[in-house]
């Protein structure tokens, strides 16, 4: 193996320009860096979210509640452009301390509730409604320990794998290869138990699999990264197995190209405050109106 650096960390650490894409809004602090107050629609929920892979589970739970014909699951998604910093406004700050998307408020009752971190919303969404989270001990269990999985493991995968094969300024073999490695790993936890079993908590698709299904199914597909070759994705035949069940349900297909901001037009859905939204207002829609 090469080496690329001979770097010695300093006693103590001292901020410097990074490079790399997000080189622009990593700061090593937390808090709001501009006064921005959030929009705020007519629906009982109101997200503010981008359609990456931590999006993309909200607002596909969010269309799973109202395909089961959950009226009170009605949901505003407001685009935050996080490239642009928008994510350190002080209403989004408000609402999600750690500025990251997505950030959910609840304004069903007579108080609003925040809710931020993706798994958390699942969960508060499949407690609410009583969907997508088997109600017996064990079956719960099982789902929770799989949605819990996907909290702790995709980190290594995004910020690790993907940002060192895809984002980092320079390509450092240690770094690629170590992660390479792990996403790979993860990818077989996945085929193994998938091998069990048609769902990730069992016979039932819960909101482990509406979790998973973004970062890994995505991966399995070669959709993160443009790493599909490199990784050998095909290999995981169960993993695609699964991934195709779910990227056919309409539900999936409508959630995941909300706030969405790259690839076919007709995938970008920039912001949702209506069912005809789908119909009417996705990119090329908008393209060919203006026209």
């Amino acid at each position: 193996m090469s080496s690329t650096s001979d770097y010695v960390p300093p006693k103590v650490w001292v901020n410097k320009p990074s490079g790399g894409r997000f080189a622009n809004i990593n700061r090593p602090i937390a808090g709001p860096t501009h006064d921005k107050e959030l929009p705020v629609g007519k629906h009982p929920f109101q997200l503010y979210s981008l359609g990456t892979p931590n999006g993309q589970k909200v607002t596909i739970m969010l269309e799973e509640l109202l395909a089961r014909g959950h009226k009170g699951a009605e949901y505003d998604a407001w685009l935050i452009k996080i490239g642009e910093g928008e994510q350190f406004g002080s209403g989004f700050v408000a609402v999600n301390p750690n500025s990251k998307i997505p950030a959910l408020v609840d304004r069903s009752g007579a108080k609003p509730i925040r809710v931020f971190e993706s798994g958390a919303m699942l969960l508060h969404l499949a407690e609410k409604f009583g969907e997508f989270l088997p109600k017996d001990a064990a079956g719960r269990a099982e789902c929770l320990s799989w949605l819990f999985w996907q909290m702790g493991s995709a980190p290594y995968l995004g910020g690790g794998f993907g940002h060192f094969y895809a984002y980092a300024p320079s390509k450092i073999e240690y770094a690629i290869d170590r992660f390479a490695m792990e996403s790979k790993r993860q990818l077989d936890v996945l085929e193994r138990r998938l091998g069990e079993t048609p769902y990730l908590a069992g016979d039932d698709y819960t909101i482990a699999d509406i979790a998973v299904w973004p970062w890994y199914g995505g991966l399995a597909k070669g959709l993160l990264y443009g790493a599909g070759e490199f990784l050998a994705v095909h290999e995981y035949k169960n993993v695609n197995r699964w991934a195709d069940a779910i990227g056919a349900r309409p539900a999936v297909k409508r959630g995941r190209i909300v706030n969405r901001l790259q690839g076919d037009p007709a995938m970008q859905l920039r912001e949702r405050h209506d069912a005809s939204d789908f119909e009417l207002r996705t990119e090329d829609k908008l393209a060919a109106a203006a026209n």
